[in-house]
């Protein structure tokens, strides 16, 4: 997403020519494959671990560190497999989908006209500010060594990123919406009045 907004503000006129159907089939095919095949090999590592204790996972889902935590076995290669195969699941996309907004607030500072300016950051900011608080939760749950973290700040982080990222999703891009806005100011207008 954040590639197409860098091409259709910093390269309009060859959009049509870069994002052919090629790049968008690589664009979502290499990720899903990528991160199949990363999971696939954590799970047989975890599969070889053995489990001779309780086996209630004290987590909202099945995560990986609740379920390293039930091992009675040396978990340390899986650990390091995890934060390692994160590494090109959640940092390199990260770091591309920040270099792409940065190069997009350089394009749009050169933009002559205010309402220009504007428009174009009002696109791009609200899923940047999405971007951030899922990959700052993901950074902070999967690249960080997690034995010293408490279990209930594991939850709320992994609350961040499982629920409410995807909740803030509709509700920012529909605020965006002018008949939404309106809206919320004549109902909030009505509510603040009685």
């Amino acid at each position: 997403m954040s590639y197409d907004r860098y091409l259709a503000i910093c390269n309009p006129l060859r959009y049509i020519s870069i994002m052919d159907l090629q790049l968008q089939l690589n664009l979502v095919c290499w990720p899903w494959l990528i991160g199949f095949l990363i999971t696939l090999i954590i799970t047989v590592l975890v599969y070889k671990l053995h489990f001779c204790g309780p086996n209630v996972i004290d987590h909202f889902f099945c995560d990986l560190s609740p379920l390293l935590e039930l091992s009675c076995s040396d978990t340390s290669v899986v650990e390091t497999q995890a934060v390692l195969f994160s590494v090109p699941v959640i940092l390199i996309p990260f770091i591309f989908i920040m270099t792409t907004y940065i190069l997009i607030s350089f394009a749009i500072s050169r933009i002559s006209s205010a309402v220009g300016r504007k428009k174009a950051f009002s696109i791009c900011s609200s899923h940047l500010v999405l971007v951030c608080t899922y990959y700052g939760t993901l950074i902070s749950v999967y690249l960080f060594p997690l034995r010293d973290k408490s279990t209930n700040v594991s939850k709320v982080t992994s609350l961040l990123y499982i629920i409410v990222t995807p909740l803030l999703n509709p509700i920012i891009y529909c605020l965006r919406n002018k008949e939404i806005q309106a809206a919320l100011h004549k109902y909030l207008g009505t509510y603040l009045k009685s």
